[in-house]
Order: structure tokens, then C-alpha cells, then sequence
């Protein structure tokens, strides 16, 4: 899936993705689908020996439109997988706490320990998306963030933390289509905001704000990833393929045990 991942220094727009595609699965959607398990299944297993090992840290950020599917994928992704060693983090309107701090305050105190997966839904990058769109800092304020969040997350990767940042790519129509679905199914009416309308409205701003994030915050240590995500069923398998290539290549084993195995058989047989 190495195809959409975004080099640094890469300039694109967002208009280059479909977020209809489905790569080499085009008309293949249950081969598609088996793979996904495959994937899932492999993120299962290694995650239980992350958390055993103690050892990496591994942060995943989800960033969309609303409708994107971020909270999808993070079921999906890891459906099964066991809880103690994966949180997931939202990030909402600021408190009027942490408005008293720096904007990455918050962000800092969220960021995985040893043995352990953090899930950002939503994050730092908020503050060059809605702030940008909506004016909420000055531009000079929200230009400098860019570099203040590669250094961030170049800190968080030297002592040892492996990043993954995900945007979740749909259309303005699919957006649409979901939004309707929410006013359409009673169960699914207290998702739905009225403000979502008004954001709809400045689409093509939002997609500015990300093209730029996204190119300018796309690192060898922290890559962004542009996921076509109008199927759910391609979504998923793409996100839970980058992250079980990437678990994998950090070549984790179980801890070797610290007492002698044969000699407790036995004192337990005999107990």
C-alpha cells in the first residue's frame, strides 16, 4: 500500500485520490475483505507481543472530514484486539484549561508509554485545519505549527515511538450520503450536528488546509497516509495493512522468561 503513502517534500492534491479506488481489488471486494482479516488478525498477535515485550511505542492518528470514517476503522481495525494495551484518544473543542496552555499540551499528555498503542481521533492537527478555516489564530500563528509539530513528533519518534498518521479520503457526495443515512435511521439521528452543514460549506477550504498539512508535515518518521476510504471494506484493509507491515518490521519477540521453566512443570505437577 506503499502507493499512498506521501514522501516529504512531496507536493500533491488531494484531487490526484480517488476516494472511490480500490487499487489491484477493483471488482474484488470479498478477496479484498479475506485480506483485511489476514491483516486484522496479524495486528491481533502483534500487538500482544508489543504490550509483552514492553519495549516500542506505536501512536496511529486519524484525520477526515466529518462522515470520514475515522470511528469505523478504529472498530474495525481493532475488533478483538485486547484492550489493555490499546487507548484511544478524541481530541474535542480545547478546555478552558488547556487553552491556558500551548496547543500541543494536551496532545503530549495523550502520546503511547512502552508496550502500548495510542489512537488519536482527531488531534494535533486541528490547530492547521479548523483554526485555519475558521480564523481562529492569525495566519503567521498557525504557518509556524507546521514545524513546531514536525519537531514534536521527531522528539516522540527518537525516544522511541513509531508513528502512523491516516487521512481518511471520502467525496463531498459520499459525505453527503452518510450525513443523510444519520437523518435517515433513528438510531443514528444523535450523530448527526447541524453545524455539520455549515462545514460542508467550506469543502474546498478544508481540502486546501489538508493538502498543505499533509505535504508539509509528511516525514521519514511520522508519514501520512491519503487511505480512498468512499468503501469502507478498501479502508480498512489499507489502514490495517500499513499498520501490520509496520508492527512487523519493528521485529518484536516475546521476553524470554526469567525463571526455569522445566523446574515450575515439575513443582506444579508435584503441588
Amino acid at each position: 500500500m506503499d502507493r499512498y503513502r506521501i514522501r516529504p517534500g512531496k507536493k500533491f492534491k488531494l484531487d490526484e485520490f480517488s476516494p472511490d479506488e480500490t487499487g489491484d481489488f477493483e471488482g474484488k471486494k470479498q478477496k479484498g475483505i479475506e485480506k483485511f482479516e489476514t491483516f486484522r488478525s496479524e495486528i491481533d498477535k502483534l500487538q500482544e507481543v508489543m504490550y509483552s515485550e514492553n519495549k516500542h511505542r506505536l501512536l496511529i492518528v486519524f484525520q477526515a472530514m466529518d462522515g470520514g470514517g475515522k470511528d469505523g476503522t478504529i472498530r474495525a481495525v481493532f475488533d478483538g484486539v485486547n484492550p489493555q494495551g490499546v487507548k484511544v484518544a478524541s481530541f474535542k473543542t480545547p478546555s478552558a484549561e488547556e487553552l491556558s496552555h500551548d496547543y500541543l499540551w494536551r496532545i503530549h499528555a495523550k502520546t503511547p508509554k512502552k508496550g502500548e498503542i495510542v489512537i488519536f481521533n482527531r488531534s494535533h492537527y486541528e490547530d492547521v485545519l479548523v483554526v485555519r478555516v475558521h480564523n481562529l489564530v492569525p495566519k503567521d500563528v498557525w504557518k509556524k505549527r507546521y514545524q513546531q509539530i514536525n519537531n514534536f513528533e521527531k522528539q516522540l519518534a527518537e525516544e522511541g515511538t513509531t508513528i502512523l498518521k491516516f487521512f481518511l479520503h471520502i467525496s463531498l457526495d459520499e459525505q453527503k450520503e452518510r450525513f443523510m443515512e444519520r437523518l435517515d435511521v433513528p438510531e443514528k439521528n444523535w450523530k448527526f450536528n447541524a453545524g455539520d452543514l455549515e462545514e460542508r460549506k467550506l469543502w474546498s477550504e478544508y481540502m486546501k488546509a489538508f493538502e498543505e498539512a499533509i505535504a508539509k508535515t509528511s516525514t521519514e518518521w511520522a508519514p501520512w497516509y491519503v487511505v480512498p476510504a468512499n468503501r469502507n471494506w478498501f479502508r480498512n484493509m489499507v489502514v490495517s495493512s500499513v499498520i501490520a507491515e509496520t508492527m512487523k518490521s519493528l521485529k518484536m519477540e516475546y521476553p524470554k522468561p526469567d525463571i526455569d521453566v522445566d523446574l515450575m512443570k515439575k513443582l506444579l505437577a508435584d503441588s
